[in-house]
């Protein structure tokens, strides 16, 4: 690893802690995150060339402090005001410590601040845009380069979460333990989308998007010190390990998607999927069983497999039937006809994906065409499959996947003469 990525490993670490100090003793989420962006940028440019400072997170606290120090002398100038600006008004540059605490830049509020950004007052993709802006560290340019989006429409989305946080009237502070429970969940579904965007990007010319894996992964590696004792949170972070550690064998030397069935087992992550099956096993002998934690368990069948003929395709079968039944939605639909078909042939699995065609959110959904080519095709119904391959290529956004797809129609092709 050179030089600049390690510190911009360390900075994208250290950016929510810093943003923590800051909202504790100041408030004001707007304010803050551009005083850590300036003081993240400083570093950015300094450090390479005058070495890294003793203590990093301190170095970035102060000058994050300096940074709104100067903007709240600057308003109450601008502004004239006399009572309420003083009041906030710091005496110098270094962060004074709360009674009992020896130095605020000691405490890490990465999960606090992820808890914010997951605030309900917030819609799901700004809750995403959010989290990797404030606990991520990405810029606004990256996020929305990420999401491909221009950057003049990400920044408007950022700044409005923002500003709702802050209407909401929401503190800084550890959420109490009604919240805990209603917002883990969405904090948790945060982390799950970045992921799957990052590992299956909904569009665009690249099958992965790394940056997102990693930062999913690092946030859930995060949340999972907080809690260990959480089964969920730990069957996320496992599910999202056995899942990564797939993706080197899903791209093809020419760039092409590879299918799991298809894919070089050699090149798959060995430590990573160790890692992934010690958790998920850990978590479902002592923890109520959650939807996670089921996909997790899933996802270590597949991986602890040394060749596909070897899949145990029937406990595949059992665990997505209890994942239907305790957290319902398409997608699990579709993967279990999949592994019905496995186990009880084409036919059966077809059978289980003819309710999803009423379900208004699959009626433009790629996937469920995919699928279902591919059982046609299994059942010898090539005509059919080609169709259905062809279709799921026109609506997916993904150039990897459409260029697969399209291959896989091209194939079941009436030959001439």
């Amino acid at each position: 690893m050179t030089a600049p990525d390690r510190f911009g490993d360390l900075l994208r670490e250290l950016a929510p802690q810093v943003l923590g100090v800051l909202l504790r003793r100041y408030g004001g989420f707007e304010e803050c995150e551009e005083a850590v962006q300036d003081a993240l940028l400083a570093a950015a440019t300094r450090w390479p060339a005058d070495g890294m400072p003793e203590s990093p997170r301190s170095w970035l606290v102060t000058v994050a402090s300096r940074r709104l120090v100067d903007q709240v002398r600057s308003e109450r100038a601008r502004r004239r005001r006399e009572v309420a600006a003083a009041a906030r008004e710091v005496p110098d540059a270094d962060v004074a410590a709360a009674p009992g605490e020896e130095n605020p830049g000691d405490r890490d509020d990465t999960l606090t601040l992820l808890f914010l950004c997951c605030h309900p007052a917030l819609t799901p993709a700004s809750q995403v845009a959010l989290t990797l802006r404030a606990v991520g560290g990405l810029t606004t340019a990256e996020i929305a380069q990420a999401f491909l989006v221009p950057e003049a429409t990400m920044a408007p989305r950022i700044s409005r979460a923002k500003r709702r946080i802050k209407a909401s009237g929401a503190p800084f502070a550890r959420p109490d333990a009604r919240e805990w429970t209603e917002r883990l969940g969405a904090v948790l579904h945060v982390l799950y989308l970045i992921f799957n965007e990052g590992y299956a990007a909904s569009s665009g010319p690249d099958l992965h998007r790394r940056e997102l894996t990693a930062e999913a992964i690092r946030l859930a590696r995060a949340v999972h010190r907080a809690l260990p004792g959480d089964g969920e949170v730990a069957g996320l972070l496992a599910l999202m390990l056995l899942t990564d550690a797939r993706r080197a064998a899903r791209v093809g030397p020419d760039g092409t998607f590879v299918p799991l069935a298809e894919q070089d087992r050699g090149r798959w992550d060995a430590a990573a999927v160790d890692e992934g099956t010690a958790l998920v096993s850990q978590a479902m002998a002592t923890s109520p069983l959650g939807p996670y934690q089921l996909q997790a368990a899933i996802a270590a069948l597949h991986d602890r497999a040394p060749r596909v003929e070897d899949t145990d395709w029937e406990q595949i079968r059992v665990l997505y039937g209890i994942l239907g039944r305790i957290a319902p939605n398409p997608m699990v639909t579709l993967n279990h006809a999949v592994a019905v078909a496995m186990t009880r042939g084409p036919r059966a699995g077809l059978d289980l994906l003819e309710p999803l065609d009423d379900d208004p959110r699959m009626a433009r959904h790629h996937r469920l065409y995919a699928v279902r080519g591919h059982l046609q095709e299994l059942a010898g119904d090539g005509e059919a499959a080609r169709e259905n391959y062809s279709r799921a290529a026109r609506l997916t956004l993904s150039l990897p996947e459409q260029r697969y797809l399209r291959a896989r129609a091209a194939r079941l092709a009436p030959r001439p003469g």
